[in-house]
């Protein structure tokens, strides 16, 4: 099964010197290792919210907004696209990932066809 895992963390949060250093480090060990195993399909980091359009259809109305979907403190740094035998591996390869010690991942399973 194929989800959509979205990487959500608050943008207020500010890391530790350390942790912000090690980040990338830790995220590319994250790819590498679900690449190798052969379950993440796609991924890539976001811009951040300042950078957002947000657009709606209102009364016939094309509305756009500067800004995120949502408002809430949490927004998507980013995504993956993994492809797992199972929500319990989906939640295993999630659990994986860095930004999940600080941030929230957000699985979606694709519409199956």
């Amino acid at each position: 099964m194929n989800y959509l895992m979205f990487v959500c963390r608050d943008e207020s949060l500010k890391l530790t010197a350390e942790d912000r250093a090690a980040m990338p480090e830790q995220t590319q060990a994250w790819v590498d290792e679900m690449d190798g195993r052969g379950v993440r399909l796609q991924g890539q980091r976001l811009r951040p919210q300042e950078d957002a359009t947000t657009v709606r259809v209102r009364a016939g109305e094309v509305v756009v907004a500067d800004g995120p979907f949502a408002e809430t403190k949490e927004q998507i740094a980013g995504f993956d696209i993994i492809s797992c035998a199972n929500l319990d591996e989906a939640i295993e390869v999630a659990s994986k990932h860095p930004v999940a010690r600080f941030g929230s991942m957000e699985l979606r399973p694709f519409w199956e066809e």
